[in-house]
């Protein structure tokens, strides 16, 4: 039967098929993530991201009502996480948003939201990265004395809001070696990621305790007045500046995502997932919240902007002490390290569920029999998260990254009414979001299009720019070789 264009683009991939692709001729993902690792995997793709970097960029706009910002994003991302939880339940497949848009709203559709997905994940790896190198060089500056030399820790390409600058003498080496050593832990399989990450999330977690612990004995609640910001020479005065400030915090919640993106490597995924992306974002929140009124009571928020280790100086500023700033970037180096991993791990399952299905070339979908990890996949991954990060300047990476997983997060929410129409009441499933199918999937939706408002023009131009091209490659490679096509 041929179909037509019209009925390829909608056409849909059902949610059993998806789960049994993973096991198809042997060669699926093994299933050895348990509910502990699984939530770490969460957490560690998401704690410690928005607190150690994204403070700098949110702090300048929102001033002390940042701390609204991150309710905002932990309001939206909580809104969104039923909805996760519910479709994992019933596509427990590898791919996360992109395979309940293939179950629900057609093969377009989760193109498309595949490409948000890879800009999300790519982007934020690279951006990560390059903030590692900061709290690495305040480490081995409180430590040793010593530093890394500037040309080694800056970027070739710097851009502020209207020029390109090129420095052909400089490359950024510390992130591009993380990148590295990522890329040697994935590619000997998932599992013992997963438990190295568990342990890294651990000590991350003991250390923004102890941070908070420290910048609370510094508390002064005067850094809290005025609340809101009152400079509005950027538009950023009042609620407007806090609804800015909740966009650039918000790809920090992309660990949801990632524990979604491990469906097929899950003991008993109906189960762990949702208990896991709902699990990571109690987890979260409460860690947000408690770091982010530490560091605005230690600290007046006028000195956030441009703060390099912004974290680190607090604690040296509160106790006049070098150690406590040493123990803070000791521990920001290995809690950027879980981040960039998890964020490399979900980038690879992206693209292992979309070659799977035939939408973008079969060296993606390769799995190495010893140590059941997509290898190659993972090699051009970080070969090109390494040289972005190596390469430029990560300003504007944070708005994009947002942009990016709140695409997502909305076609995430439209799927659980549209699957639940499609399976039916009789369906085997587990976790259903609360009060229908309409209610909390909307408020989902609403939420998401209210944060994404007020991100910058030129982050709207560049996603237009790479939807373009997600367009293009469908039509012209895509459609065409769609597994669906041996189907219709």
């Amino acid at each position: 039967m041929n179909l037509t264009l019209g009925q390829k683009l909608i056409r849909t991939k059902p949610a059993e098929r998806a789960h049994e692709d993973s096991q198809a001729h042997g060669a699926g993902l093994n299933r050895t993530l348990g509910l502990f690792p699984l939530t770490m995997i969460g957490v560690g793709a998401t704690v410690g991201t928005g607190i150690f970097f994204t403070m700098v960029e949110a702090v300048p706009k929102a001033g002390p009502a940042v701390i609204l910002s991150f309710l905002i994003a932990a309001l939206t991302a909580g809104l969104t996480a039923l909805c996760y939880a519910e479709l994992a339940g019933r596509v427990p497949a590898s791919g996360s948003s992109y395979s309940f848009a293939y179950a629900t709203v057609g093969e377009f559709a989760a193109f498309i939201v595949a490409a948000c997905l890879l800009l999300e994940y790519g982007l934020a790896g690279s951006a990560v990265a390059i903030g590692w190198s900061d709290y690495l060089n305040n480490f081995l500056q409180n430590a040793f004395g010593w530093e890394i030399p500037a040309h080694l820790r800056s970027p070739m390409f710097v851009s502020d809001h209207s020029n390109l600058t090129v420095h052909s003498g400089n490359f950024n080496l510390p992130p591009v070696l993380l990148v590295i050593m990522c890329c040697i832990l994935l590619v000997r399989g998932t599992k013992e990621s997963a438990t190295t990450n568990a342990v890294m999330v651990v000590i991350k977690l003991l250390i923004l305790a102890f941070f908070a612990a420290i910048a609370f004995t510094g508390f002064d609640a005067n850094n809290f007045t005025p609340f809101f910001n009152t400079d509005d020479s950027k538009g950023f005065a009042g609620m407007a500046g806090v609804t800015a400030a909740a966009g650039t915090v918000f790809f920090s919640f992309i660990g949801l995502d990632t524990i979604a993106t491990a469906g097929e490597e899950v003991k008993d995924p109906r189960r762990n997932v949702p208990i896991g992306i709902l699990a990571a974002l109690v987890i979260v929140t409460i860690f947000y919240l408690l770091v982010a009124m530490a560091a605005m009571g230690a600290q007046p928020a006028h000195l956030f902007e441009g703060q390099q280790a912004g974290l680190s100086v607090i604690l040296q500023n509160v106790t006049g002490q070098a150690w406590p700033a040493l123990v803070l970037s000791a521990g920001a180096v290995i809690s950027v390290f879980s981040v960039t991993l998890v964020t490399i791990y979900g980038q690879t399952r992206i693209l292992y569920a979309i070659s799977r299905d035939g939408l973008i070339p079969k060296t993606f979908q390769k799995v190495n029999p010893r140590t059941g990890a997509p290898v190659s996949n993972t090699l051009i991954v970080c070969l090109v998260v390494g040289l972005v990060a190596g390469l430029v300047d990560a300003t504007f990476l944070w708005d994009m990254v947002s942009m990016g997983t709140l695409t997502a997060f909305i076609v995430v929410s439209i799927a659980v009414p549209v699957i639940r129409a499609k399976q039916g009441p009789n369906a085997e499933h587990g976790f259903k979001v609360p009060f229908g199918p309409y209610v909390i999937p909307g408020l989902s939706v609403l939420a998401c299009l209210y944060i994404m408002k007020d991100l910058p023009a030129a982050t709207y131009r560049v996603f237009i720019i790479w939807m373009a091209a997600a367009v293009a490659t469908y039509f012209l490679y895509s459609v065409r070789h769609s597994r669906l096509n041996r189907k219709a």
